[in-house]
């Protein structure tokens, strides 16, 4: 039974905004290890509520919500040593309305999910794929 005090709190609550979930990333991330945060480098963090539309047929998913996030770039793994003229910069997006989708089907923290999605794309960053990572959560229980 839901106590009515704090059923009322819930009345005015209004979902993260951007700002609010791109806090909550940066202090995900604040919170990893730093010998891991310090091999990531400068890697900018950005938010949006959705994919671009190009990003979802690039990857060939069909529900904008199908995405939580994204490393866009060349993995350290796959870098060279000298920078391509045009190549765009190291990225890690994650997408709002996504995450929230997903947080209200399942039974995990919001800040867990950020923190999740994160790292996962870090992983990428690292050049490791979505089978490596799997095979990482796996060993690790």
């Amino acid at each position: 039974m839901t106590d009515k005090s704090t059923a009322t709190n819930w009345v005015k609550a209004r979902a993260p905004s951007l700002d609010d979930l791109e806090i909550m990333a940066r202090d995900a991330f604040a919170a990893l290890p730093e010998t891991f945060r310090a091999l990531t480098g400068n890697l900018p963090i950005q938010v949006a509520d959705f994919p671009q539309d190009d990003v979802l047929d690039d990857l060939g998913i069909e529900s904008e919500f199908g995405l939580l996030g994204l490393f866009q770039g060349i993995g350290l793994a796959h870098a060279s040593a000298v920078p391509t003229t045009g190549e765009m910069p190291n990225m890690i997006w994650l997408y709002r309305r996504p995450i929230l989708d997903y947080w209200a089907e399942h039974d995990e923290s919001l800040g867990g999910i950020v923190t999740h999605v994160l790292i996962h794309e870090i992983g990428h960053h690292f050049g490791l794929s979505d089978e490596d990572m799997e095979a990482i959560e796996r060993a690790a229980g």
